[in-house]
């Protein structure tokens, strides 16, 4: 599976801030229906307009303005609501039942009417594809889908999984028209029939243009006449000259730290700077079998020698924060395992110790490995501090090398990285989705960890758990665990940031904890 984090991971930020964003002059107040279109920029790359592939932020922004899912989560809310379906619950106490009535009236953006049968088709159809770089990972539990009548649609799955509402929530709960779409191949036209608020009217390479879609029935209230996203494929300068130059309303997923420094403190009246936190994260990977990284006292003496706070000023620019847990801030189940176990300052004293505990002699050879541009443009800059921090010690003799992305990741499939770097962007707000995919079965991360009381008692039993509440004694502990064991060692927290010209509104929620922009709350004015 690819993370779902694509380049940049920082900045500008796709989803999860938890609370309010701060920005001058961005409450849309009464000019939010003004229904002007809007012009709006992105570094990212869309690589899907067929969600059975899509599982990446840029495809995912697509999917969540053209498609409809069963439900969808509020505006400055992390608890799905209805929105194809007029309501959905489980039907048993096991969590494995779960069933939804579609409400009336549904139609695509063809015309064509939504029906249970289109509901069993796209999750039929996308775990019979099981695309490589699609969402059918995420739901290993499902086990059928049934449709006793047009309206209704149950879900049966395998295993007790209370955040399978949150799932179908997300762009990999996507309804598509079963008349348009093969039932055993991915659509390849560039085209998207959905029931959304918008329909995709083109796709090329350097833009995408959606307009209303007339036919949509749901709960977004649409705020313009429609957007055109223009893609400029990690050309940070160019996104921000054509912001300067008012070819552009609103730059997403881009800019650099220096750039938001810059525009931060600039003069120019006409742009504004949208600010938010965001569940995005960065972690060091350590592969578990290999003869340097394996050894539990580098990992320690790593983690008492990293100086977060300097990264974050000198590489970041403030543009981030320190992160101590697998589980983010403004995320329930969080803690701080890591700053509890290791501390926040530098301390050689205790890597020597840690060191030496473990039999280590000498200093520690190591290589650090990157990949260009996936992780965020300033990765290469991130593991070289880190690398320098390390050998201030005197303890350390590190460097780092950075492959291609295709390379990178057969490298680590292969076993031939002791240290590297992974980041992740959010499917869903909910703890879950920061620990079973990475110290579950088949982890993602490929570094060969695993631990039985996670596998085999906590994931399970979080995941059984329908008060998400009464999770956060567990996610403790397997929180406590990871930083005992050091699999892997969190670094940083991304913050959120988008820039729009002056008369644009509405960004302010299309950026909160459930990781949707929505293009229905944008407007000119």
């Amino acid at each position: 599976m690819n993370l779902r984090t694509q380049w940049p991971v920082l900045p500008i930020l796709a989803g999860l801030a938890s609370g309010l964003l701060t920005a001058c002059g961005t409450e849309s107040g009464d000019s939010g229906d003004s229904g002007s279109s809007v012009v709006m920029g992105m570094s990212d790359d869309v690589l899907a307009t067929d969600p059975a592939s899509g599982y990446d932020p840029g495809s995912w922004l697509l999917f969540n303005n053209v498609f409809q899912s069963l439900l969808s989560f509020p505006k400055g809310s992390t608890e799905p609501q209805p929105e194809a379906a007029k309501r959905c619950a489980f039907t048993d106490e096991a969590t494995k039942v779960y069933e939804c009535t579609l409400k009336d009236g549904l139609k695509f953006s063809n015309g064509d009417a939504l029906t249970s049968q289109d509901v069993k088709f796209s999750f039929d159809r996308m775990l019979k594809i099981n695309d490589d770089a699609g969402p059918a990972i995420m739901f290993p539990m499902l086990s059928k889908v049934e449709t006793p009548d047009e309206k209704t649609v149950v879900f049966h799955l395998n295993t007790p999984d209370a955040t399978f509402p949150s799932k179908i929530a997300s762009g990999a709960g996507s309804l598509v028209d079963h008349t348009q779409y093969d039932a055993d191949g991915l659509r390849e036209d560039g085209e998207a029939v959905g029931s959304g608020p918008y329909q995709l009217d083109s796709f090329s390479e350097d833009e995408a243009v959606f307009s209303v879609n007339e036919n949509y029935k749901g709960t977004a209230d649409v705020h313009n006449d429609g957007v055109t996203l223009k893609l400029f494929h990690g050309d940070q300068s160019a996104l921000r000259q054509e912001l300067l130059d008012n070819k552009i309303d609103i730059a997403y997923r881009g800019l650099g730290a220096s750039d938001i420094a810059d525009i931060e403190q600039g003069d120019d009246q006409k742009v504004e700077l949208v600010e938010g936190t965001s569940a995005e994260v960065q972690h060091l990977v350590f592969n578990m079998d290999d003869p340097v990284a394996g050894q539990l006292g580098v990992r320690k003496a790593m983690a008492y020698l990293i100086d977060r706070d300097a990264l974050i000023n000198d590489v970041y620019q403030g543009t981030a924060t320190p992160l101590y847990s697998i589980i983010p801030a403004g995320i329930a189940g969080h803690n701080t395992a890591f700053f509890d176990t290791y501390g926040a300052r530098p301390s050689k004293a205790r890597a020597a110790a840690a060191l030496d505990a473990d039999g280590i002699a000498g200093k520690v050879k190591l290589t650090l490995w990157s990949t260009p541009s996936r992780y965020g443009p300033a990765t290469g800059s991130l593991l070289k501090a880190i690398a320098a921090q390390l050998n201030a010690s005197g303890l350390f003799d590190a460097d780092v090398q950075s492959v291609a992305f295709d390379q990178y990741e057969k490298d680590i499939e292969a076993g031939k990285y002791g240290v590297y770097v992974k980041g992740w962007v959010p499917d869903y707000p909910d703890a879950d989705n920061f620990t079973a995919p990475f110290f579950g079965k088949g982890n993602v991360l490929g570094n060969n960890y695993s631990n039985n009381t996670i596998t085999g008692t906590l994931i399970p039993r979080t995941a059984a758990q329908s008060d998400r509440s009464a999770t956060d004694a567990d996610y403790g502990k397997l929180q406590d665990i990871v930083a005992d064991e050091l699999p892997v060692l969190p670094v940083w927290q991304a913050k959120q940031y988008a820039v729009t010209r002056e008369g644009v509104y509405g960004l302010e929620y299309c950026l909160d904890a459930s990781t949707v922009f929505r293009f229905w709350e944008l407007s000119k004015g």
